[in-house]
């Protein structure tokens, strides 16, 4: 008996959960004992707690000889996975845990943790200095009710990567990526475009940006509503007919960032959308394949309308419950600096938040598509800015996936129902 596909994906649809924070605090108790008190008189130590990024201690310490004995940082490393990450500040902060200073928060959690109260607001001159030459699309996720609650780190953006020994130029719109890959399919030559279409963030970003590109709004302004208006319907569309156009990996609904490389890597691919990671990659892994490859803004949907595309990044934030809250501000300043981003932009790959570090001779080499990701970091798409975005992300990735089975007009009214419950859920998921 044949299914109907909109009803199998509701059935997919996970419950959200309105008591998870009472389970986060029953998983607390064993951590509250990892916190330091330095109550002793001597040098404060802030906490930094972080994502690994492999030369940041270096970052550190210049950090600790500018604060000339006020303070000293210890890099307190984050799990690799952003979920693991999350769910360990979760604990810790739920337990007011005062061995955390400094929190290098993904951009989708500043407004969650602030409205649980978990990290301070940014004022005065500390707010000015933040907002100061920093780019709006990073500032706009690191504000909560009109409030700066985190300091832009770095940011991120998605480019269109291809093959210029088989494409003469970077196509304007997915249909006409679409129409280039199937003539290339036609002629034997490569012709997958590659990209993220598992059912986990990946799928979420990739969506967001079809929807934005197409004017379409998820959430109401004020993120108090679920929209999903006719762009969003557009969007929802248009990777339907992307996911089910023969030109995917046959693996689309189960591809991840890191595969997603390897395989436009392996010559496998034409076009690649994908973070600017799989640049120093390539050129390490096939240094004559790298020379053929070109990156381009990501295609939109209209030929006449620039693409709008996901941002990520990592927010500087202080905790609540730290015990040297100006010395953490002060370090969360310093790290973030504009000389140190732009250390973190060439040896760690990740792009910088304030504008004028695209314009340093230095960065001319290390960032030769610097010009490519500004452009979109100056019109970029914001995920969705609400506190239960964790959840609303949750049922996005399962009522989309596979992107093969969408059906635009009833996977937007599920969208719609699931998002609204989404945004009622009072606890915070851990």
């Amino acid at each position: 008996m044949m299914t109907d596909p909109g009803t199998a994906r509701h059935r997919r649809r996970p419950a959200v959960r309105a008591g998870a924070a009472v389970a986060a605090l029953a998983l607390v108790a064993p951590l509250a004992a990892c916190g330091t008190d330095d109550g002793g008189g001597g040098t404060p130590t802030i906490n930094l707690y972080y994502p690994p990024e492999q030369n940041l201690q270096k970052v550190v310490d210049d950090c600790n000889t500018r604060a000339e004995g006020r303070y000293k940082i210890t890099y307190r490393v984050l799990p690799r996975q952003a979920d693991d990450q999350r769910v360990q500040l979760v604990r810790r902060l739920a337990a007011e845990d005062s061995g955390m200073d400094v929190l290098g928060l993904d951009v989708t959690w500043t407004q969650e943790f602030a409205s649980a109260k978990w990290i301070r607001e940014w004022t005065g001159q500390d707010k000015s200095e933040v907002e100061q030459g920093t780019l709006a699309g990073p500032l706009d996720t690191a504000r909560y009710e009109d409030k700066l609650y985190g300091a832009p780190k770095n940011t991120n953006v998605q480019l269109l990567w291809y093959r210029s020994d088989l494409v003469p130029e970077a196509p304007k719109t997915w249909d006409d990526m679409i129409t280039a890959a199937k003539d290339l399919k036609g002629q034997g030559k490569p012709y997958r475009v590659l990209t993220m279409g598992a059912q986990y963030e990946g799928l979420v970003v990739l969506y967001n940006t079809l929807a934005e590109s197409a004017g379409g709004k998820i959430l109401s302004d004020d993120g108090k509503k679920a929209v999903m208006d006719e762009g969003t319907v557009k969007a929802l569309d248009q990777l339907q007919r992307f996911a089910t156009s023969g030109v995917t990996s046959p693996s689309f609904s189960n591809s991840t960032e890191d595969p997603v490389r390897l395989d436009f890597q392996s010559g496998n691919g034409a076009f690649q959308v994908n973070w600017p990671f799989v640049y120093p990659a390539l050129q390490e892994a096939d240094p004559e394949l790298a020379k053929k490859v070109k990156w381009a803004r990501v295609p939109g949907i209209d030929a006449d309308t620039p693409s709008k595309v996901t941002i990520g990044g990592v927010n500087m934030a202080v905790s609540a419950y730290s015990k040297h809250p100006t010395e953490s501000f002060e370090a969360a300043k310093c790290i973030r600096d504009a000389k140190n981003q732009k250390f973190s932009a060439i040896n760690d790959g990740v792009p910088p938040t304030i504008e004028a570090v695209y314009d340093d001779p230095e960065m001319d080499e290390a960032y030769p598509m610097k010009e490519t990701i500004l452009e979109e970091l100056k019109e970029p798409a914001v995920r969705p800015l609400t506190p239960a975005y964790q959840s609303i992300s949750t049922v996005m990735s399962a009522i989309l996936s596979p992107p093969s089975a969408i059906r635009p007009e009833q996977t937007a009214k599920e969208l719609r129902a699931a998002i609204s419950d989404a945004l009622q859920s009072k606890g915070v998921l851990p």
